[in-house]
């Protein structure tokens, strides 16, 4: 149940419903069973372009989305300025939206949901696409369609978003409600229940296999190389990575990208040749092991977790969250310095190197 003027905030891993429960409130997908009660007109800004007609133009896509919200002609005319100049799309408010990049669909879809004065807001994490600034932006807004006595539902990967947005938030996993309560509380008993997580992924059948690339294990190790999930702010903490290239590739990288537990970005390593170099990162069949070096006194104490990406110059082939630490505070009086972070192999060779072809 959520009540007239509450922002709620849906959390939970990869797959454990929240986007799929999304559509089902906004009448997108029928439930299999169950039923929901909703008073209030819904507007949702779920996946990118949902609710736009490719073919039609930014300004006529704005007319069709205030009639399907249950809005008349002069009513969407009164409110065209407002949503134009908060998605910075007018330019090509005339142009059809097919031509439109990624980001300007979630501009112009986030500003019409958002104008529209629905009852209810739904909001699913595509917010993610758009550039920083205008996350921030939507988030303000967010907090002022709150603060007008209506209803956000609000789906994100970000927890410090929803922390800094929501009254009450819901954990979900496998598409069940594990936790409901005060938001604080509700993040601190997701991440810390994350951390029950093996410091090493390691299984039989490979974590992600196509006809390009097997990922066979993710682990954080020591320095004497055991797998490990508890550090200090002095550790050197080591990610490494073991996959086989199935297919000769031009160009295949994998990248290490470092969240908080706050869901907040740290780092984004590259497993991949300097940027100035004119070679391109080709990549034989055969296994490799990949290590990622954090120096000590770079992380603050906390937890954290490692998302997986492996991609080529084509597409992105995975991406996950695989491996999880916590680091503790130290108590070292001489405080935390910037480091350098370095890719290497497991034989400290730089590009790594095939060990077994």
């Amino acid at each position: 149940e959520v009540k007239d003027g509450e922002v709620l905030g849906i959390i939970g891993r990869n797959g454990a419903g929240k986007s799929t429960l999304l559509k089902i409130l906004s009448r997108v997908t029928a439930p299999t069973k169950g039923h929901i009660k909703v008073r209030g007109r819904v507007a949702s800004l779920l996946e990118v372009g949902t609710g736009f007609h490719s073919e039609l133009t930014g300004r006529e896509n704005i007319y069709l989305n205030g009639a399907i919200n249950g809005m008349d002609k002069k009513e969407v005319a009164k409110k065209l300025d407002e949503i134009v100049d908060f998605a910075g799309v007018e330019k090509f408010l005339d142009t059809p939206v097919k031509r439109y990049s990624s980001g300007m669909h979630v501009r112009l879809g986030f500003a019409v949901a958002a104008h529209l004065e629905p009852e209810i807001l739904v909001v699913d994490e595509v917010l993610a696409v758009g550039d920083h600034d205008f996350q921030k932006k939507c988030l303000t807004k967010m907090g002022d369609v709150a603060s007008q006595g209506r209803t956000v539902l609000f789906v994100s990967h970000n927890l410090g978003s929803v922390q800094e947005l929501c009254s009450r938030a819901i954990l979900l996993e496998g598409g069940r409600k594990i936790r409901e309560g005060e938001t604080g509380e509700v993040i601190s008993y997701y991440t810390g229940n994350r951390m029950n997580y093996s410091p090493e992924k390691d299984a039989d059948s490979p974590l992600f296999e196509n006809n390009i690339v097997r990922l066979i294990g993710v682990r954080s190790l020591t320095a004497s190389g055991e797998a490990c999930n508890t550090f200090t702010v002095r550790d050197n903490i080591y990610v490494q990575f073991e996959f086989e290239v199935l297919t000769h590739r031009k160009l295949l990288e994998i990248h290490l990208i470092l969240w908080n537990q706050r869901n907040e970005n740290i780092l984004i390593a590259y497993d991949e040749q300097n940027k100035s170099s004119t070679e391109t990162r080709e990549r034989k069949p055969g296994k490799y092991i990949s290590t990622c070096k954090i120096p000590g006194d770079f992380l603050n104490d906390g937890n954290y977790h490692v998302q997986v990406q492996v991609e080529d110059d084509i597409k992105t082939y995975f991406q996950e969250e695989l491996c999880f630490f916590v680091v503790s505070d130290s108590k070292d009086p001489e405080g935390a310095r910037g480091s350098t972070v370095l890719i290497q192999d497991s034989q400290g060779n730089w590009p790594p190197t095939v060990v077994r072809p």
